[in-house]
Parts: structure tokens; C-alpha cells; sequence
């Protein structure tokens, strides 16, 4: 409820609105948008980009999409966004879709059952979600009926979890991650697989296309120490992720001081840990402010949470890192179960103790506390929502 007035309603003003829409001259540099981050592990941020960052961002991501296999992105295609435009302009899809001519469709509520509806109604071909989402829509299918082959879905917004990754693929829907952030308006890379990979087995499939992939073209990527210097690209060793690109924003609006660290020492920040493998593949490992930090150890939350989901009877899954008075931190699982399904803290225990035993995970990473909720909550994109959980767990003790 508010007490706000309301002088017009949107639809109201589209339909009485001139169709056409005569632009005037604009410096290529005129700020085109601005949009606040998320926020989901700090407060949020304003980031803005000029006309020329938006057209090379389209241009550089088609360059990339045509690279994909075989083709990811074409004229024959039908596009429906399942991101939000005001998240970081929908991935800026609808730029390269328009640029395209090809066919679109909105959705408007992102209500499961319905996106998969039109999906099959207006035969589309190509869509993009975070993976909170994509479970949704997995779920509706599965009750429907619904078909999913010929549907093409980019993840991104929060790691894509292998076991999702797979359970997708086997209804049918071709799944890829990619990785960005608001900064970056916002892809910085895709996941598509390199021809040599067409060969290889489905669960190393699987472990690629959840990769953050390789960077688009003229995009520059390094993982770095504290002190700037660069790390083996051994898909082991693990890193700040930095980055250049002609699209990236030129810092924080209206921040002077939070702008000049995110562009310390002339590459941005992502205050992302991550990998990069022989053939250029990101693997982001954590959040610099979710990573846990346990004994003087480092934790992946984005891992354990993917271990977690491989249970079959896990829906969803966060960990964050609650204080421990001997270890500093130590990782709390909170899991939501599918519905008609049971699992016990003890199962899940012993599922990641089995990992650890294969050297998938450390043994250390095992939390102590696993915790079963209703329901997790999410941001406006539907992101997992860190900052709220921490806030919520804060007086839980590891």
C-alpha cells in the first residue's frame, strides 16, 4: 500500500502514445542508461553506460553467440527474455535481438506454468534465466508434460549447479552458463563447447557448459594475487577475477571512492574467485564476500551448495558463513526440500563426507549445521539473497 497518487496508468499512456519516435543527435559517449546493482552482498550501487558501450556490447556478445556450436543466436530464431529489463538490460538481448529482426515475446509475470505455455505456443527458440528460475520451469514441465527440445537457455546471475545443468538437459533443454555482473553491462563470457568437446562423455559436458565459459571478443580477463600479479591458467589455481572491455562502466555514480576500487590498478574488480583452464574456461569459485573463511582455510559456498543440489530430494540450497568462536567461520547449509520428498541432515552429511573422500571437496567443508527452510529468499531477479540470510543467521553460532 502506498499514499502516493497516481496521475497516469503505463498501459494507458503506451496506447495513446505516438508510435513513432524520432531520435535526436547524440554524442556516441551521452550516458544511454543507468541502473543500481542488486545488491545482494553489499548496498547497491548506481553503473551507467554511453550509447557507444551498449552497440559494442551487442556487437561483441552476436560474435560470440555465432561462435556457439552452431549457432546460437539467427535470424530464424524466436527471443523471449525470462531476465527482467532492469536487470542490467536483460542481459542486453533485446539490443541484439532487435538488431536481428527476430520475433519476440514477453511474458510479463515470471509464472511458470504460463513462460512454459508461451514457450510451446509461440514455438521460441531462445531465452535466458537465473537458475532459481530455471527450476521453476523444469517443475512445470515435469507436471505438464511439456516438451523442451529446441529451447535454447543462457544462465546466468548466479552459478548454474550441474545437477540442474543435467536434469535440464535431459528434458531436453539446451542449457549454457555465461557470467557478467552489473559492471559489465553484463557479459563477459559464455560457456559454449569447443568443437573438440562434442566428443566427450555427457558428464564432462555437463562440468563445461556450467563453467562461466570463455571471454566475448574484445573482452580481456585475468585472475590475479593481492598484488595484481597473474596466477597459472592451470584450471586449478584460484584468483580475483579482473577485466577489461570496451562496454565496462567507468565507475560508481555519484562514488569517487568506491569507483577508484573497482577500477584499481586499470582492471575492474569483480570481487569474484575463480579458475581459468587450459583452453581459457572461467570457473568462478566464490563471491569475495561469500567465500567462507574457516581455520585460516578457504570455503566455496557456490560448492558446496552444487554438491548439495545433487541430492535428489534438495530443491534449493545456500550456505553462508556464520561465526565460529575456534574457526572464525564455518558454513551453514540451508536447504529447501522438494515437495512429497524427505532427506535428514544425516544423509546430507554423508553425501558431502563422500566427496570429501574423493578429493571432490575438502573434508573441512563438511558443515556441522544443515538447516531446512520453507523457502529461501530471493531478490528482485530472483538471485539467492545472501546479504538478507547473513543478516537473518547472524546469531547462529558454527
Amino acid at each position: 500500500m502506498t499514499s502516493l497518487s497516481f496521475d497516469a496508468e503505463y498501459e494507458a499512456l503506451l496506447a495513446a502514445a505516438d508510435p513513432r519516435r524520432d531520435f535526436p543527435e547524440l554524442d556516441e559517449s551521452t550516458r544511454a542508461t543507468t541502473f543500481y546493482t542488486t545488491g545482494t552482498t553489499g548496498q547497491p550501487k548506481g553503473v551507467y553506460f554511453s550509447h557507444r558501450q551498449l552497440v559494442l556490447h551487442t556487437l561483441s556478445t552476436r560474435t560470440a553467440l555465432a561462435a556457439i556450436g552452431h549457432g546460437w543466436f539467427n535470424d530464424g530464431d524466436v527471443y523471449m527474455p525470462i531476465t527482467p529489463m532492469f536487470h542490467v538490460h536483460a542481459w542486453g538481448f533485446p539490443y541484439l535481438a532487435t538488431m536481428l529482426g527476430v520475433k519476440q515475446v514477453y511474458c510479463g509475470r515470471y509464472l511458470a506454468d504460463s513462460v512454459v505455455a508461451l514457450f510451446q505456443r509461440e514455438r521460441v527458440t531462445l531465452s535466458h534465466c537465473v537458475p532459481t528460475i530455471l527450476r521453476m520451469l523444469l517443475d512445470s514441465a515435469k507436471t505438464t508434460g511439456i516438451e523442451l527440445s529446441g529451447w535454447k537457455m543462457l544462465i546466468g546471475g548466479a552459478a548454474l549447479p550441474q545437477a540442474l545443468a543435467r536434469e535440464a538437459l535431459e528434458l531436453g533443454l539446451e542449457v549454457y552458463a555465461g557470467y557478467g555482473m552489473s559492471e559489465t553491462c553484463p557479459i563477459l563470457t559464455l560457456s559454449g563447447l569447443m568443437s573438440k568437446m562434442n566428443s566427450w562423455a555427457f558428464e564432462r559436458q555437463v562440468e563445461m557448459r556450467c563453467k562461466a565459459g570463455r571471454p566475448l571478443p574484445l573482452a580481456q580477463i585475468r585472475i590475479v594475487d593481492g598484488e595484481m600479479n597473474d596466477l597459472p591458467h592451470d584450471g586449478k589455481t584460484s584468483g580475483e577475477l579482473v577485466a577489461r572491455a570496451p562496454w565496462l562502466t567507468q565507475g560508481y555514480l555519484k562514488d569517487p571512492k568506491s569507483s577508484e576500487k573497482l577500477w584499481e590498478g586499470g582492471w575492474l574488480h569483480t570481487g569474484d574467485f575463480a579458475t581459468i583452464d587450459a583452453d581459457g574456461y572461467v570457473k568462478i569459485t566464490d563471491r569475495l564476500k561469500d567465500v567462507i573463511k574457516s581455520g585460516g582455510e578457504w570455503i566455496s559456498s557456490l560448492q558446496l551448495e552444487d554438491l548439495i543440489l545433487r541430492h535428489p530430494a534438495v530443491a534449493e540450497a545456500a550456505v553462508i558463513g556464520v561465526p565460529d568462536p575456534k574457526w572464525i567461520e564455518r558454513p551453514l547449509a540451508l536447504l529447501v526440500v522438494r515437495p512429497g520428498q524427505e532427506v535428514s541432515e544425516a544423509q546430507i552429511r554423508t553425501q558431502l563426507q563422500s566427496f570429501a573422500a574423493k578429493g571432490i571437496m575438502p573434508r573441512y567443508g563438511v558443515p556441522e549445521q544443515i538447516v531446512f527452510v520453507e523457502a529461501l529468499p530471493k531478490t528482485s531477479v530472483g538471485k539467492l539473497d545472501k546479504k538478507l540470510l547473513r543478516e537473518r543467521y547472524a546469531q547462529i553460532k558454527g
